[in-house]
Parts: structure tokens; sequence; C-alpha cells
């Protein structure tokens, strides 16, 4: 019987730009990527992407505190 992405249980991933990501919580996460300690179903994940990534450029992108880049 085949698990659907409903039952699924999830971690939510970042890379060194900060960036945000879904990941298969049974399966490391891909190069470049790190768990960022949260995990749960898919709906829970995306939530909590979305009330921790207030700005979505990669840090790279993103003005510094002495607003240079």
């Amino acid at each position: 019987m085949s698990e659907s992405a409903a039952d699924r249980t999830y971690q939510v991933v970042v890379n060194d730009e900060e960036q945000f990501s879904l990941w298969d919580a049974r399966r490391e996460p891909p190069a470049g990527w790190r768990p960022s300690g949260f995990s749960g179903g898919r709906e829970q994940c995306l939530e909590h992407i979305a009330g921790v990534w207030k700005d979505i450029r990669p840090c790279s992108a993103r003005p510094s505190a002495d607003g240079r880049r």
C-alpha cells in the first residue's frame, strides 16, 4: 500500500542562502540543504515556512545591516 502525500511526514530544510523547502523526512536532504528542525505534515510544514521565511530573496541578494549587499 503506497503512502499518500497527505499521510507523509516532511521536514523543513534550508540552504546556505536561507531558502526553505520541504523534504521527505525519511530521506537525507540533498547536498547543500540541512534540516531546519521542524517536521510534520505537508500543510504544517508549509505553514511553518510561511511564518519564518519573510524575505524570500536569497541571502546574497538582501541588503546588509549597513545598507550594502
